[in-house]
């Protein structure tokens, strides 16, 4: 019998490399890799435009859905239009932001049932390390979370409270005892309280009101936890380069440490932003132009690990473009339709190549996870792809965006590559028809 589909490419990446390709699909996996010409037939048989590459479909884990709770701010089915527009697959949905979080068991169910008949890429999430729920963990843990999530500062939300030293240390104790994956939001609560203050429209002040030294003492901290309990640590959204000494010496002495940033470290810088556009509030902060070229540089010599969006998006209102007060607004930068073309377009004005961000964006965050039939081409593989249009360039218009409110840093930004089709489980995405993701657990082939 003719296979399912064919996706002819005649450039491709393809388990690390780029090459011409026909790729065979049947029952939503890869089941062959042959040659671009070759006599093959089947039920659907596609072929990519020559200016267009065959990729992997992404695998984003760091991205902030917000439903139930504050679905005003994004939801399940805005937030997987938008990835899949993107050439994004698969996420992995943050524990906070929504309400409720999701800490316990029961917060875990009632998200997923919520997101159950809505995504249209697969889903799977993160657990919650709060103060008071060690005894939640492992229930988590068996229930398919994908790992748990903490922060060393105020969240920024209520029901999702930091972990102060103790709390950090029985919580990766019981991780440690499950071999699950804590990440960490690594700021330190007692640099910022001492730093200035973060109210007023001038984004220096901002930026001095989130110092470097506090992502240090915070990353010092979890690195010398996971050291002594054994337990496997990620550091999410990284911003300061002056970290990775110790990210670099932590590895050396044998410490379980993932790293990942994001692409707007990679892609703005300090200098640029503008009194009052409080649409690039992020914490950690946006820094500046030589510290950017450091994390790209961590990047090529493999200290940071993956790159993720850290979608983080809000309502208008909370961004508080009225007043301009980063104080006031709410932080976080919605991109989560934009990652491939924002990294991209920087990538290639350094030298790295499609293999590269494929390799951060797609292999390494399925790896952090253990999806390990996702983020690459190869025999075996889910037939997760896009077709990505890496010499087409455009202006970012937010109004034409999926996601659910037209905010974002990359208003108006001329961006490299853009995204033209996107096939899950071997199948085109139709954001027109009715979601087919899945729920993902941790585990899942």
């Amino acid at each position: 019998m003719a296979p399912e589909r064919l996706v002819r490419a005649r450039r491709a990446v393809v388990d690390g490399r780029e090459t011409a390709v026909t790729v065979v699909i049947e029952g939503g996996r890869i089941i062959g890799l042959a040659a671009y010409d070759a006599h093959l037939t089947a039920t659907d048989d596609v072929t990519l435009a020559d200016d267009e590459v065959l990729l992997p479909g992404l695998v984003d884990t760091h991205v902030h859905v917000n439903e139930p709770g504050r679905t005003d701010w994004e939801g399940f089915a805005s937030a997987t239009r938008a990835a899949a527009a993107g050439g994004v697959t698969t996420v992995v949905d943050m524990p906070l932001n929504s309400i409720p979080p999701t800490t316990t068991l029961a917060g875990l169910v009632e998200k997923q049932r919520v997101a159950r008949d809505q995504v249209h890429i697969d889903v799977g999430f993160w657990g919650g390390a709060v103060p008071g729920n060690v005894d939640d963990l492992a229930q988590l843990h068996e229930a398919g979370v994908f790992g748990f999530k903490c922060f060393l500062l105020d969240s920024g939300v209520p029901e999702f409270p930091a972990l102060d030293a103790a709390g950090l240390d029985a919580a990766m104790t019981e991780l440690a005892r499950l071999d699950a994956l804590l990440i960490v939001h690594a700021e330190d609560g007692a640099e910022i309280e001492v730093a200035p203050d973060a109210s007023g429209t001038a984004y220096a002040g901002f930026l001095g009101s989130r110092p470097r030294k506090a992502e240090e003492v915070a990353i010092a901290r979890v690195v010398e936890t996971a050291a002594r309990t054994g337990a496997r640590a990620h550091i999410v959204h990284l911003s300061s380069a002056d970290a990775l000494t110790t990210i670099r010496r932590a590895r050396a002495d044998g410490v379980r440490l993932t790293v990942e940033t994001c692409p707007h470290y990679l892609s703005f810088v300090a200098e640029e932003i503008l009194d009052g556009a409080t649409e690039f509030k992020c914490c950690p902060p946006i820094r500046e132009a030589a510290n950017r070229e450091d994390l790209w540089g961590a990047l090529a010599d493999g200290t940071i690990d993956l790159v993720v969006t850290d979608h983080s998006p809000c309502t208008p209102e909370l961004k508080r473009r009225d007043t301009g007060d980063f104080g006031e607004a709410w932080g976080g930068i919605a991109s989560l339709q934009l990652g491939l073309p924002a990294v991209w377009t920087e990538a290639q004005r350094r030298g790295h190549t499609l293999v590269d961000v494929v390799r951060w964006m797609a292999e390494a965050p399925a790896g952090l996870v253990g999806l390990t039939t996702k983020g690459r081409i190869a025999l075996g593989m889910a037939a997760d792809l896009c077709a990505f249009a890496p010499e087409a360039s455009y202006i970012v218009d937010v109004a034409a965006l999926h996601h659910k409110n037209p905010v974002s840093a990359y208003a108006g930004r001329t961006l490299t590559g853009t995204v033209r089709r996107t096939w899950l489980h071997g199948k085109p995405v139709d954001l027109d028809a009715a979601p087919r993701g899945r729920l993902l657990r941790r585990g899942d082939a």
